[in-house]
């Protein structure tokens, strides 16, 4: 009988682990841009390299549809290639033996349907479609397209207020991104190449702790055009839409409901997240542009007809937000104690604060807001609290940041559990949840979707408060009597974000869009102010005095990504302080040497020498 052996470290399937490993980094940094048929041919590529040859539809299917395709992308493809590539691709799906033919096969055909239009561009014009074209990746996958390495080198040359500048240039909340944004910027970051993404936002927030937004000048403003914008909220996207009308020259009269401007950042995330005091100094800065009004306390639709304030004004923009919380459909719904975790949140945004000493608290969802009750719940004293989700915990959309902070902080997960019903007492009050274990099943809408586990019994959880947060609705019902389009409460806008059929009406965040975050809002503001200033008859274009400092050599050295520091999970519970720390200058500058300064180096897309 021979000797078995353990792997060892040097094997070479070890090595081709780390080889593999390095290849998934590729693979995450795809630029934005890229073509999207040489993306098909590396996939086709990588799977001819993974089969094992026995299966023939796999084995010598897959090398003709690389073949096929590479053709195309040089320039001497037909329409009858491409036809001859999907009957391939539908004989490898069918007939192929294991996931790497058949799920190859798949991403063909998905490929075919979904870039068709890419497919006869390059066949007819032996081109990539306009559209295709290396880019700055965090750049473009910024939603407002803040120049992001301009601002990262001012900060590493302690320009601080030039930082804050050139962000205001495409976002005018730099305070409240720096504190919440949710950094789609870094998903693609060429820093992954060689070890983690740049931490943009803890860049961003040192910029801000060094400076107060509302310390730093905003550009003069245009003159005057004589034109009157009507901007119904004050949330992100309201107050981003009536900083650049502003500046642009337009009279912005702001109409706000509540008596402090923000929307969802004011009210909707608690103060141990963004400190109120800090929301103030961005808005601060916007309103010092000076050609803005607002009118606070003001329900358009209920305080004023809108008919009254559109036909006041020469264009109005509609950006009211989701902030009301959506309802479950639960016996013992009507108990006591239960409450929408928008409302919960809403009132301790008003300084309004639940006493829920020594009581145990059942939150219901499994986005932010549910993070944000929960920890709330606990910091009003909630001895136990526990957050109920009926699918797994990858599934929940809340940041990954959020849940990690919750769980930190004692707060119970109960995921694969579906709420089933509400226990009353003899009084009515809740005493209870009872909850319906899951298993997970097929995919419907992009993920996995929760079962009742037939085997499972019913589960009682005591609890003496509920917080339901299952999402967000929009109070729409008298914008769609004055005539907007909706679908389930959401109006209908193009990506312009005018609305079709009304002249002069424009709409977007939330309340465009569902519940969506921050950074998106803010686009959505200055996608409508530049729209509405081209309907006003006008082509501003807004300046920045901030000059991007030349780039230096790459810092190509192996080196850890900084976190931002939290205070201890057992002190900052009892508290609605600031959880976050503040980086050291020393964090802040080794931080952003590891810019790769994208926008100089790399980048095949460019107009003298940036593409942004």
């Amino acid at each position: 009988m021979s000797k078995i052996y353990l792997a060892g470290k040097h094997s070479q399937d070890v090595t081709i682990g780390h080889m593999l490993e390095k290849f998934s980094r590729k693979v995450d940094v795809y630029p934005p841009g890229t073509c999207p048929l040489t993306v098909q041919l590396s996939l086709l590529h990588a799977s001819m390299n993974q089969t094992c040859g026995k299966c023939v539809p796999c084995r010598d299917g897959l090398p003709q549809l690389a073949d096929l395709l590479s053709k195309i992308l040089n320039g001497v493809g037909t329409m009858e290639m491409v036809d001859e590539m999907r009957e391939i691709a539908i004989m490898i799906r069918d007939t192929a033996d294991c996931a790497i033919g058949y799920q190859s096969a798949i991403e063909v055909l998905e490929g075919l349907e979904t870039f068709a239009d890419e497919y006869e561009s390059h066949v007819k014009k032996w081109e990539c479609p306009a559209n295709v074209g290396q880019k700055i990746p965090c750049v473009t996958l910024c939603p407002a397209h803040v120049d992001i390495p301009g601002y990262i080198a001012h900060v590493h040359e302690g320009n601080y207020a030039d930082a804050i500048n050139l962000i205001r240039r495409d976002n005018p909340l730099p305070t409240a991104c720096a504190m919440i944004c949710e950094h789609p910027c870094e998903e693609r970051c060429r820093r992954n190449l060689i070890d983690d993404s740049v931490n943009i936002r803890g860049i961003k927030k040192y910029a801000v702790d060094q400076i107060a937004a509302d310390q730093v000048a905003v550009p003069k403003t245009n003159v005057s055009t004589g034109k009157k914008v009507a901007i119904i909220g004050g949330g992100p996207a309201g107050m981003t839409a009536a900083y650049f009308l502003s500046l642009m020259g337009h009279k912005v009269t702001v109409y706000e409901a509540k008596e402090h401007l923000g929307g969802m950042l004011m009210y909707g995330i608690p103060n141990y997240r963004f400190p109120k005091d800090r929301m103030d100094e961005d808005m601060n800065a916007i309103l010092s542009t000076g050609n803005i009004e607002v009118k606070y306390n003001t329900n358009v639709g209920v305080d004023i007809p809108i008919e009254e304030v559109r036909n006041s004004h020469d264009a109005m923009f509609v950006a009211i937000g989701a902030q009301k919380g959506k309802k479950l459909r639960l016996d013992g719904i009507d108990a006591n104690n239960v409450f929408s975790a928008v409302e919960m949140l809403d009132g301790i945004g008003h300084g309004i604060r639940p006493d829920y000493t020594g009581k145990t608290v059942a939150v219901i969802g499994g986005g932010n807001v549910a993070m944000d009750a929960a920890r709330s719940a606990l910091r009003c004293g909630a001895k136990d609290v526990r957050i109920v989700y009926r699918r797994r915990q990858e599934d929940m959309t809340a940041l990954d940041t959020e849940i990690e902070s919750a769980v930190m902080e004692g707060i119970e997960l109960m995921l694969l559990q579906a709420p089933k019903s509400i226990e009353k007492d003899e009084n009515g009050d809740c005493c209870a949840l009872w909850v319906q274990p899951q298993m997970i099943g097929a995919y419907r809408g992009g993920r996995p979707s929760p079962v009742d586990s037939a085997s499972k019994d019913p589960l009682r959880v005591p609890c003496d408060v509920v917080l339901i947060a299952v999402g967000q609705d929009i109070v729409s019902e008298p914008f769609e009597e004055f005539g907007m389009p909706a679908e389930w409460h959401v109006f209908k806008a193009g990506l312009d974000t005018a609305v079709e059929g009304m002249p002069g009406v424009f709409v977007g965040g939330d309340c465009a869009t569902g519940p969506s975050t921050a950074i998106k809002a803010i686009a959505a503001g200055k996608v409508a102010a530049h729209n509405i200033d081209e309907y006003l008859g006008y082509h501003h274009t807004l300046t920045c005095e901030a000059v991007v400092p030349e780039p230096k050599e790459n810092m190509r050295d192996l080196m850890g990504r900084t976190e931002i520091g939290e205070r201890p999970a057992n002190i900052r519970k009892k508290d609605f302080e600031h959880v976050e720390e503040l980086l050291t200058h020393e964090e802040a500058m080794q931080e952003a040497c590891r810019c790769l300064r994208c926008d100089h180096f790399g980048c095949g897309a460019m107009v003298g020498g940036r593409d942004l």
